[in-house]
């Protein structure tokens, strides 16, 4: 199984201090949160999970001379989301770090018992403060990108996931925390959208009734009941 990592907070801290030093910025912001196991019941296969280098370091630098300066450092918690949403997803789960995984020799034999993997990237970060909305709200939009291999490296499946997020500044102390916790409220929505809408993904969702058939008869794609004698 996966085993989800601890971040490395003094490292990225750190950068993003030396980074703001160089460059003037104001406003660093390392997003920390937490997230609830999703509670659904695992689909029955098995998932390898590739974090590139881009994803798991990834912040948003502003570079805008007409905003302010803000650097948001979210590698470390939406890599910590990823990984809480897909260990609820799947019976099994595992890290993959080569990429691509396939055209690696070190892990071709692993592939052998994986029947998917699951690549995120980041497309889109953007934040709105209430100093430019002029209303008591801090917002976050993320869009992500998700792909789908086989194990040999065909795509399956290639899907855009998007999340929202926004928190009244009332509720905070500050403008950190306030867009800390719209950050975090966009990630729980990400992660939601991705546990919930994941089968309902065309290329997914036929070849899962193609792999497993019984996935179909317990009712996790149709409202019928699975049991022909069941009454409404």
């Amino acid at each position: 199984m996966l085993m989800i990592k601890v971040p490395n907070i003094a490292r990225i801290a750190f950068a993003a201090l030396l980074y703001c030093l160089l460059s003037g910025c104001a406003n660093t912001l390392l997003v920390e949160g937490d997230f609830p196991d999703p509670l659904i019941e695992p689909i029955p296969i098995s998932v390898g999970v590739h974090f590139s280098d881009d994803f798991e370091s990834f912040q948003y630098t502003e570079e805008s001379n007409d905003r302010d300066k803000w650097i948001i450092v979210l590698g470390d918690i939406q890599q910590q989301l990823f990984e809480i949403i897909f260990q609820g997803m799947f019976s099994s789960l595992h890290s993959i770090d080569s990429s691509p995984p396939w055209e690696s020799t070190r892990e071709r034999d692993f592939l052998k018992d994986i029947d998917i993997v699951l690549i995120p990237q980041v497309n889109e970060f953007q934040y709105t403060l209430p100093s430019e909305t002029k209303i008591n709200v801090y917002e976050v939009w993320i869009q992500y990108n998700i792909k789908a291999y086989t194990a040999t490296g065909d795509l399956l499946a290639d899907w855009i996931l998007t999340a929202y997020g926004k928190t009244p500044d009332g509720f905070m102390q500050s403008s950190e925390g306030a867009l800390n916790q719209a950050i975090v409220v966009a990630l729980r929505d990400a992660g939601a959208n991705l546990a919930l809408n994941f089968k309902q993904v065309p290329e997914l969702r036929a070849w899962l009734a193609g792999r497993e058939p019984a996935i179909v008869k317990k009712g996790t794609f149709d409202s019928e009941p699975s049991d022909p004698n069941a009454t409404n």
